[in-house]
């Protein structure tokens, strides 16, 4: 959304594109991972604690930057075309470590919760990049028809409700998974 309000709609857009494409790659990446370690019942177990604790670490990393009112800039607003837009989100968005442990941990998180097949995973995979692209466009089109009008005060509000949400669900799938006994696989 930066490049929107600090540039163009079609800077945006790139950027949008951009972030998608990454998504997809660590999806893909995801969807690998989380298939072949959860055949083992106890790797199971112990990722789904894990993803859920990584939800909530996430989660508490959206409303500290909320809290502490510390807005870094995405991206250098000093070049003007779309290949830097582009480029510039794509490598943002590549270097955070966060992208890929927050997928991994959605996909392991649904795998334990609904038992999805690795077919499944790659259904929800590509829905889940495609609203990406959808959620980043829209937003992309609304800032650029709402520049210089979007109170920062709407945008604290907005993350923490994700912030909170994350923790939420986080701390629901902890708790489901401290609580439910340990399968065994059938004889």
């Amino acid at each position: 959304m930066d490049l929107t309000l600090k540039r163009t709609a079609l800077d945006g857009l790139m950027g949008a594109l951009a972030a998608t494409t990454v998504d997809y790659i660590y999806i893909t990446l995801a969807i690998f991972g989380v298939g072949k370690l959860l055949e083992n019942i106890k790797f199971k177990k112990i990722f789904g604690i894990t993803s859920s604790l990584v939800l909530i670490v996430f989660g508490l990393f959206i409303l500290k930057s909320v809290f502490m009112e510390h807005v870094a800039s995405v991206v250098a607003t000093h070049t003007t075309n779309l290949f830097s837009s582009y480029v510039s989100v794509f490598f943002l968005t590549l270097s955070s470590p966060l992208t890929i442990v927050f997928f991994a941990s959605i996909f392991t998180a649904k795998t334990i919760e609904y038992n999805y097949t690795k077919k499944e995973l790659i259904i929800f995979g590509l829905g889940s990049g495609c609203m990406t692209l959808i959620f980043l466009g829209t937003a992309v089109l609304l800032f650029s028809f709402l520049r210089g009008r979007i109170p920062s005060l709407l945008v604290s509000i907005l993350n923490v409700i994700v912030g909170v949400l994350l923790i939420g669900y986080g701390t629901a799938r902890c708790i489901n998974n401290f609580s439910s006994k340990q399968e065994r696989p059938p004889r």
